[in-house]
């Protein structure tokens, strides 16, 4: 590790509006000066989901340039380090004004510029939501509904409903989103690293993460609940996961067949952990097709501190 100046950091909790829930994330201010092996080495260090290294912006329109490194590896784009970092930024910069606030801020990640509105509120948990810097794609290679099952350790008539069937999808991060009849069923899953990772393909040079779904929710605002499992990434389950529920909004969208117009979805994640989270996930459709989606949530600072290297 080289040395260098002491660099403040502050850790939030992401999709959730209370401290202790949702999914933590480190954000790491002025991270400039620092290699890639060093910001791997604190990732590893703080063992979050994610730890984010704030860099001034490539654009000078923009409001800064952020790099995301799980534990594992580095992530091109990644939901919740996009919320919680929109809005630790928005709460520094205008620490002193007291009051309700909504602006607009660009954030450069390797996926590409992205543009989120944050809502600065009194007394309340902030809340940003982000435009998906690329739409979900569909990614068709071959599947096992049986492998897939018994990796999860479920019954392959628990696998998929109605319409939904397991399927890959990226919005800058690949996952195999996998249905599943209901929550009994999500709950009961155990998930069997070694199995998946002898089941599903290779995708842009990784394995897919495993996204469990299925419909309805504990929380009763929510439309779809959900558990995800990555891999390579140094952590066994995520508590929240934007880039999943950005790949899911094309599942959505193809196996409803969602008509003309926009659709607000909230898909719940983490309760299996103890750790609830909220994900708000908003599309347009236009023949057909999805024009435009956004995901956004709430966080909340549970800690700041300086970083001492």
């Amino acid at each position: 590790m080289e040395a260098g100046l002491a660099r403040s950091y502050s850790v939030y909790d992401v999709f959730t509006d209370s401290r202790l829930a949702g999914n933590p994330l480190a954000i790491i201010f002025d991270a400039e000066g620092l290699s890639d092996e060093a910001m791997q080495s604190i990732a590893r260090e703080l063992n979050l989901s994610e730890t984010v290294f704030v860099l001034p912006p490539q654009n000078p329109a923009h409001t800064a340039n952020l790099r995301i490194f799980t534990p594992g590896r580095e992530l091109p784009f990644a939901g919740h380090p996009t919320v919680g970092t929109a809005i630790a930024l928005a709460e520094r910069a205008h620490a002193s004004h007291g009051g309700e606030l909504d602006l607009v801020s660009v954030l450069d990640e390797r996926v590409g510029p992205v543009r989120c509105a944050i809502k600065l509120r009194q007394n309340k948990a902030s809340f940003a939501e982000f435009d998906l810097p690329k739409k979900s794609q569909q990614i068709l290679l071959p599947l096992d509904k049986a492998d897939i099952a018994n990796a999860l350790s479920l019954k392959i008539t628990e696998i998929g409903f109605e319409n939904h069937v397991p399927s890959i999808w990226s919005a800058g991060v690949p996952f195999l989103l996998v249905p599943v009849h209901d929550i009994g069923a999500a709950e009961r899953l155990e998930f069997d690293a070694q199995l998946w990772e002898k089941t599903v393909p290779f995708v842009d040079g990784a394995l897919a993460s495993a996204f469990i779904y299925c419909r309805g929710g504990v929380n009763h605002a929510a439309k779809f609940h959900a558990r995800v499992f990555p891999i390579g990434m140094g952590i066994v389950e995520d508590p929240a996961t934007g880039s999943a529920v950005a790949a899911m909004s094309g599942a959505i969208n193809q196996f409803d067949a969602l008509p003309d117009g926009h659709h607000p979805f909230i898909i719940e994640q983490g309760i299996e952990m103890g750790r609830p989270s909220l994900i708000h996930l908003h599309v347009d459709v236009e023949g057909g097709q999805i024009a435009n989606a956004r995901i956004g949530g709430q966080a909340v600072r549970i800690a700041s501190g300086i970083l001492e290297l």
